[in-house]
Parts: structure tokens; C-alpha cells; sequence
């Protein structure tokens, strides 16, 4: 987070930047830039197909197979940073 390491955002971190940071990931996904540009390019794709497909059905994961629909809480979250 913010450049630091895992180690370093701990100690230096206030929990409310912590909180900020779960509610924006919450919101906007994962901080990998790969998987921003496969979920984009996957959403584009799914919008396409379903489009010209007289079944549909396409889903985000049929073209995006390493997008996990981020389920972050404040509990897990928390689980996770301790």
C-alpha cells in the first residue's frame, strides 16, 4: 500500500487510512494492473458476445478466468492485516 511493504504499511499505517483503503479496494477491485486490464477487456468481450449470440448467457469468468469477484469486509480484512 502506497509503495511500502506489507511489514512497513503495518507499523507505519493508521487503522482509519486502513479502513479507507478496504472500503476503496471494496469498491474498485484488485490494485493488480493485469488483472484491471483483464477484467476490462473481459467486460468488453462479455458485452459483445451476449450481444451477438442468440442464447447469451456469457459470464464476467468466461472471459476474465482469473477475476474473483473481490468480497472484501472490514471483518476479513481485519482477519487478514493481524
Amino acid at each position: 500500500m502506497g509503495g511500502r511493504t506489507i511489514a512497513e504499511a503495518k507499523q507505519t499505517i493508521s487503522f482509519t487510512e486502513f479502513k479507507s483503503w478496504v472500503a476503496y479496494r471494496a469498491k474498485r477491485g484488485s490494485f493488480n494492473i493485469g488483472l484491471m486490464v483483464e477484467l476490462s477487456i473481459a467486460q468488453l468481450a462479455v458485452m459483445y458476445a451476449n450481444a451477438h449470440s442468440k442464447n447469451g448467457g456469457f459470464k464476467l469468468h468466461d472471459f476474465a478466468p482469473h477475476y474473483d469477484e473481490p468480497v472484501v469486509t472490514l471483518d476479513q480484512a481485519m482477519k487478514e492485516w493481524l
